[in-house]
């Protein structure tokens, strides 16, 4: 495809891939060049480090632990909701972290559910902050996303394979042996790398849950270096093996996912003879019923506690909320009109620079961007005067990764399918984007820009760095409403972003595919 004309010039998608890798790079640089050179790490930094290895690895240990009897009763199982359950797993993607939060802490606080309950019962309650508290939360946002990928590897065994197997009267063991335990290990190293990565630089969860001199992260380090101490080059120094860290994860994630799979059958339906006994199935159905509690009473929590106080909210809460919205439209705009073209640069097959730019942002996670933004503008100009847009940037970046995944397979067909028909009509260049290429990618367009408006109306990160004190989004707000114990209001706040989050994905997504097939 590289070696042949094309209907659309790589030019824009290059120039854009060149300005988010310059961004990066230089916020990059400017953490390196602020490093103190010769000071090694304290006791605390390495207490935040040592901390911060120990969550990610137990959380992705125990999300990839209870996804593999999840997925699996998911994989056998037929029954009414399957589906809806399944797009739920998909749901705490998107769920502002703030929102989770509030919502175990509903469940699991010093007042929750459970330690009422334990209370009753004249048993000691439980505390939630600290590394189980972490650890809780990490898996609560994981477990999903680790199902998923391990459903798919059993979805991908050809339904042949346990026809035979049921043909040769395997047992439930052998077949596991056999046929599921080949795909796990395969599986089951990417899902724990992928798990582990995302964990490293989950910030909002370590402010909210951990934050004593035991329970730091080093991306919390920063912040309290940067926020509390105004430690510049102790905070660039931490951003320094922050960015050694995730760039080692997330390549060993990209690594663990390749393998040969079981090659391709005849897409009949499978079934899963294996599963009939009344001990399968009610372990599976217990599986299913715990994973769905699991999930879904920290958002009746939330909906239950925000009903009755949101429309008593103060009028600070709403100011946050337009604050929100604001970013998030600025964000989703900044994201595609960097990803459409860098999708159309890749699609015509000249773009493998232009790719690399785009993952270049898991490499460095959006507070190591934010500090070294900061770093930036301190000399020439007041950072909290740019602390929309720079939030608005950050969040676009951080969100262009997963754009491209979702524009570059489409693009990249259509540009095969009707490339050479737009040429011979000559219809290259502006033309063939907007008559033939834009219209097709609609769902696609839709999906990418609803997943960045909700992730960036949901975010708590680089605002923490640049809003004064009469300046937050209202994921800021709400926790500044946790941490004065107005849990009332932070409940109803925390509901109104629920609905301002999923509300804007859903009408951003719907609008996409809205008679999309015309």
């Amino acid at each position: 495809m590289a070696g042949r004309a094309q209907p659309v010039k790589p030019t824009l998608g290059v120039s854009a891939a060149a300005l988010v890798a310059a961004l990066i790079l230089a916020a990059l640089a400017a953490v390196a060049l602020r490093a103190e050179p010769g000071r090694g790490l304290g006791p605390s930094d390495w207490a935040a480090l040592k901390f911060t290895l120990t969550q990610a690895c137990l959380s992705a240990l125990i999300s990839v632990a209870l996804a593999i009897p999840l997925a699996r009763a998911l994989a056998r199982r037929r029954f009414y909701g399957r589906s809806a359950l399944i797009a739920l797993l998909g749901a705490p993607f998107i769920l502002p972290v703030i929102v989770a939060i509030l919502g175990l802490l509903q469940v699991f606080g010093r007042s929750g559910w459970i330690n009422t309950a334990l209370e009753a019962l004249g048993l000691p309650a439980v505390s939630i902050y600290g590394l189980h508290g972490v650890v809780l939360a990490h898996v609560f946002f994981n477990l999903p996303l680790a199902t998923r990928l391990i459903l798919q590897g059993w979805q991908a065994i050809p339904a042949e394979r346990f026809r035979l197997a049921a043909q040769l009267n395997l047992s439930s063991t052998a077949m596991f042996r056999l046929i599921e335990w080949p795909m796990l290990a395969r599986a089951m190293p990417s899902a724990l790398a992928t798990v582990f990565a995302i964990c490293l630089t989950s910030f909002a969860v370590a402010l909210s849950l951990g934050g004593g001199p035991k329970a730091t992260t080093i991306e919390l380090a920063i912040y309290q270096a940067f926020r509390f101490d105004f430690d510049l080059g102790r905070a660039a120094m931490l951003s320094a093996l922050q960015i050694a860290l995730t760039a080692t994860a997330g390549l060993m994630a990209l690594r663990l996912a390749r393998g040969e799979g079981f090659g391709a059958g005849l897409d009949r339906p499978v079934q899963r003879w294996d599963g009939d006994t009344v001990a399968a199935r009610g372990l599976d159905t217990l599986c299913i019923v715990l994973s769905a509690l699991f999930l879904l009473l920290p958002l009746g929590a939330i909906i239950g506690a925000g009903l009755a106080n949101l429309l008593s909210l103060p009028e600070v809460i709403f100011r946050a909320a337009l604050t929100s919205i604001l970013v998030a439209i600025v964000s989703t705009v900044i994201l595609l009109l960097l990803a459409l073209p860098m999708a159309m640069a890749i699609a015509t097959g000249r773009g493998t620079l232009v790719e690399l730019s785009g993952i270049l942002g898991l490499a460095a996670s959006p507070l190591v961007i934010g500090t070294g933004l900061f770093i930036i503008l301190r000399p020439v100009t007041n950072p909290a005067d740019w602390a929309l847009p720079v939030t608005a940037l950050v969040n676009a970046i951080s969100a262009l990764p997963f754009a491209l995944r979702i524009l570059v397979p489409n693009t990249r067909d259509e540009v095969a399918r009707y490339g050479r028909l737009a040429l011979s009509l000559d219809m290259a260049g502006a033309p063939f984007v907007w008559r033939v290429l834009l219209p097709r990618l609609r769902p696609q367009i839709g999906f990418a820009a609803g997943l960045a408006a909700a992730l960036s109306m949901g975010d708590l990160g680089v605002i923490a760095f640049f809003a004064g004190p009469d300046f937050a989004t209202l994921p800021l707000q709400t926790y500044r409403l946790m941490g004065a114990y107005k849990m009332d209001a932070a409940a109803g706040a925390a509901l109104l972003l629920l609905i301002l989050s999923f509300g804007a994905f859903w009408a951003l997504d719907r609008g996409g595919r809205w008679h999309a097939e015309v």
